[in-house]
């Protein structure tokens, strides 16, 4: 290494280097990444996919004048340490450090907050058209992946593009693989796109015709769709009214930076397509990306290995078990994931039951609706998906599940917070956006026997409902192997106190336990958010002087607004104290951290208790506050 890096603070220093030492540029960047993930832990094969990318685009563009839009966002690490965050490297994913996507508030250089898929087109798209009416000439660039094209909203964000005169690219980083193995017809046809003679045909236009002049372009281009009309009808880009070029090597700077500077030159929306591998130039991460896609903290020369103690198990591992266990009882069962196979627990599913496991691509919308149209033939769909992603079929959910009454289970994995992926996926509003739902009904379970109870009880019911259940593991409750199901809308007492009583939804059951020790307070496991067990809630109310509400979600709206609203529907009259996430956007940390930073612990729940109902005199027994 020549520490060449170093000299690079920002992309105005790259720009002033010969093309010549970019391959080195590329090299350093690439080992900054490897280093720093292996320390923090993160986003890896993505990143390592999209480093000679990232140098070209910041060499060849003028940013941030020209803005670079990144779909998703975990793979801008490289961009992140080009663009002045070298030095904060360490700090990525950590509390108050570097955010594992993109973020305005971070960088000027991060035109848009993203870490959900297909929203760079839309983006890009409102950038140039804005820099247009501005009468600005910049250049607007959106950077989307295969798996992410899937999507409907990338061709919503297309269809409107191809009929705009703006200064817009949109770069197709064609790896083959979103966080699963991409699915469907269009990646089908992107394959066929790349396959035989076409392909190396095209690699070599790219290579050799597209560096030249730019008045020579345009021959190439028409040299071009001569070749492509002979094996393949124009693309499916050119129909949405891009001018479509590639595919290019996405890793080969020389043709990576001629391309762009042809195409700078070039009026109207522009397509590229490069090709990457995700993992690149780390041997283990080539051989499987899926492992190395979001890795804890490991040593690069070792790689990943298995821990010395058998890890917990994680409420994922009890929903797989689960939806296998579940399968082999009842052939009516089929499970969806919407490309989150791994990461929902369902790769043992898929191996046993093949026929009856559908990954619908990065397509929320989609798989809720699909899953209504399965319901309506008789068969019992469970939707595998995290709670931040069903925000994203939110009127499916409503429109073709709920009004219909159909029996659709919605497994929702990362409810509440997530840690070091922070609050584009945190499980915060699920509570809130569900419970309003008529016919939908609502589990909280506090523990991982209980996951695997309540998601029976959900698969027996003739109407929708979900279980939500956070990232990781529990307070490690044996599961069991049976399938037997907990009373439906039904909550228990755990412990019998006097004078408070605490309502838990959800795995903060153990933490309020712990503070009632202290206060000798009754705590009552809900179990459900909808519908609330009001029976037990109301014989509660009636014998205790005080009501507290513990949820992993946002108070506004959640399980402790319900709890009110049935009081006063009841006309009963107690102080209630709703303890739950705050009214604001929570970042990234430990998980344990920011629950404590969020008085979620068991110190934290007993203090807001103390602090609101418990007198303490001197020499006195522990009474209530007057509450007026």
């Amino acid at each position: 290494m020549t520490g060449l890096l170093k000299t690079i603070n920002d992309p105005s220093d790259l720009r002033r280097l010969p093309r010549s030492q970019l391959r080195t540029v590329a090299d350093e960047v690439r080992a900054c990444v490897l280093d720093n993930v292996a320390r923090t832990g993160g986003h890896l094969s993505s990143n390592l996919g999209t480093v000679e990318l990232t140098v070209a685009l910041h060499y060849v563009f003028n940013t941030p004048d020209d803005r670079l839009v990144w779909d998703v966002g975990h793979q801008t690490y490289p961009h992140k340490i080009l663009t002045g965050r070298r030095e904060r490297m360490p700090t990525l994913r950590q509390l108050g450090g570097l955010s594992g996507f993109p973020q305005r508030s971070e960088s000027e250089y991060d035109s848009f907050g993203t870490a959900h898929s297909s929203t760079s087109i839309s983006a890009a798209l409102g950038m140039a058209l804005a820099s247009r009416q501005k009468g600005e000439h910049r250049h607007c660039v959106a950077i989307i992946g295969d798996g992410a094209m899937t999507a409907g909203m990338a061709f919503e964000a297309l269809n409107n593009a191809g009929v705009q005169d703006c200064k817009l690219l949109v770069i197709l980083n064609d790896n083959d693989m979103s966080i699963s193995p991409p699915v469907g017809a269009l990646n089908r046809y992107l394959a066929q796109l790349m396959s035989g003679q076409f392909y190396s045909a095209a690699k070599n236009v790219g290579k050799n015709v597209l560096r030249v002049a730019p008045p020579l372009f345009e021959l190439a281009k028409r040299l071009e769709e001569h070749a492509k009309g002979m094996v393949v009808p124009a693309t499916l880009f050119e129909k949405f009214g891009f001018n479509y070029v590639g595919p290019i090597d996405g890793h080969d700077l020389e043709s990576l930076i001629p391309t762009l500077e042809n195409i700078k030159h070039l009026d109207g929306p522009q397509f590229l397509h490069v090709v990457t591998k995700k993992g690149q130039g780390y041997k283990l991460a080539e051989a499987d990306p899926v492992a190395y896609h979001g890795p804890g903290k490991f040593d690069p020369a070792i790689g990943l290995v298995p821990p010395a103690a058998a890890p917990k198990t994680t409420f994922t591992q009890v929903f797989g078990q689960w939806l296998c266990d579940m399968a082999e009882k009842d052939h009516r069962l089929v499970g969806i994931t919407p490309a989150m196979r791994e990461g929902s627990g369902m790769v043992e599913f898929e191996k046993r039951f093949p026929a009856r496991y559908y990954d619908v691509g990065i397509a929320e919308q989609h798989a809720v609706t699909f899953a209504a149209g399965l319901a309506c033939e008789g068969l019992k769909p469970v939707v595998a998906i995290y709670s931040t992603f069903l925000q994203r079929a939110y009127d499916q959910l409503i429109h073709d599940v709920a009004l219909q009454d159909l029996p659709v289970v919605f497994a929702l994995d990362r409810a509440g917070l997530v840690g070091a992926d922070g609050a584009t996926h945190a499980g915060a509003y699920d509570i809130a956006f569900l419970r309003c739902i008529p016919n939908l009904s609502l589990a909280c379970p506090a523990d991982e026997r209980e996951c695997r109870q309540l998601l029976t009880t959900a698969f027996v019911q003739d109407h929708p409902v979900a279980v939500r259940y956070p990232r990781g593991a529990g307070a490690g409750v044996a599961t069991g192997t049976d399938l037997e199901p907990l009373p439906f809308g039904r909550g228990e007492v755990r412990r019998r106190g006097r004078r408070i009583a605490v309502l838990a939804f959800g795995t903060l059951l153990y933490p309020a336990l712990e503070a009632a020790e202290a206060l000798d307070a009754t705590v009552v496991n809900m179990r459900w958010a909808k519908p609330l067990d009001t029976e037990l809630l109301l014989e509660v109310a009636r014998s205790h002087e005080a009501l507290v509400t513990v949820e992993e979600g946002c108070i506004s709206g959640g399980a402790g607004s319900a709890v009110s609203e049935a009081l006063a529907a009841a006309g009963v009259l107690r102080p209630v104290l709703h303890l739950g996430l705050s009214d604001q956007f929570i970042e990234h940390g430990d998980p344990a951290r920011l629950l404590a930073l969020q008085g979620l612990d068991a110190a934290g729940i007993r203090a807001a208790i103390e602090g609101r109902f418990v007198r303490r005199g001197a020499g006195a027994p522990v009474s209530l506050k007057v509450v007026s």
